[in-house]
């Protein structure tokens, strides 16, 4: 399997790297105490740091170089906010986070703690560039501007509704079925965890020249929680890990 990003997208954002976390043999239908108390301690940690700075999370440090990155990609970020501003904000405002299943709340405890947009893609629904061969080794993801032939599937969404992105528009996209639109605001129905995801991909989206000792952090932390709390029973977890930045656009594993 791989993760690619484009060209095009360096040409705007040339200090973009990606921390990548690619993770198989996971059970994800029990419940994991110590994930849970993670995310637990990092909302309240979070929540506190609004409370003592005083800040909106649109003007804390660690956002608004995402806010000007997506201007750079042609988003507009107040209306659309990248993934860890959006948790924050929500934080921010006093709502909660609620618990979805270990693989999300871990993905959302360790972006809270670094202040990193992180996402969470089913790998074993990825297919081919051409669209076949769900699941198979040849398949991947990509970040590229859309094209025509790109579809979106809204959160929540029954199937066969679809959205079409905008032309050019950055995504995150497996064949031409788009996984999250505006780059890193809002993610699909299709690919997204459930109780039987087995193989789960991590990107932590950062910058080169901002936060690359947090996004190597947030790796870090990734494949020492993998290891503890995410073993099927009787087997191991194997565990990939990869940058990607404008020298290296993409990463096999």
């Amino acid at each position: 399997m791989f993760y690619e990003v484009s060209k095009e997208v360096f040409d705007k954002l040339p200090t973009f790297v990606v921390g990548v976390v690619a993770v198989t043999g996971i059970n994800n239908a029990r419940e994991v105490p110590a994930i849970a108390q993670m995310l637990q301690e990092n909302e309240q940690a979070t929540i506190r740091y609004f409370q003592e700075s005083g800040n909106k999370a649109k003007n804390d440090p660690c956002v608004v170089p995402y806010r000007e990155a997506f201007r750079a990609i042609g988003i507009n970020p107040n209306r659309y906010a990248c993934a860890a501003e959006a948790l924050m904000d929500r934080l921010a405002k006093g709502k909660g986070l609620p618990s979805i299943n270990p693989a999300v709340d871990l993905g959302n405890a360790i972006s809270l703690k670094y202040k990193l947009p992180i996402g969470a893609h089913d790998m074993y629904t990825f297919v081919r560039p051409d669209g076949t061969g769900r699941g198979a080794e040849d398949t991947g993801l990509e970040v590229r501007p859309a094209t025509a032939e790109d579809t979106f599937r809204p959160f929540g969404a029954p199937e066969g509704e679809f959205d079409n992105p905008d032309a050019g528009e950055i995504v995150y996209v497996s064949g031409h079925e788009v996984r999250t639109r505006r780059w890193t605001w809002r993610q699909s129905e299709v690919g997204k965890m459930t109780e039987k995801t087995s193989a789960v991909l991590y990107p932590i989206d950062g910058f080169s020249d901002l936060n690359l000792d947090e996004v190597h952090k947030a790796m870090k932390e990734f494949t020492e929680m993998i290891a503890n709390y995410f073993a099927q029973s009787g087997r191991s977890c194997t565990v990939a890990t990869g940058l990607v930045d404008k020298d290296n656009r993409r990463f096999e594993f």
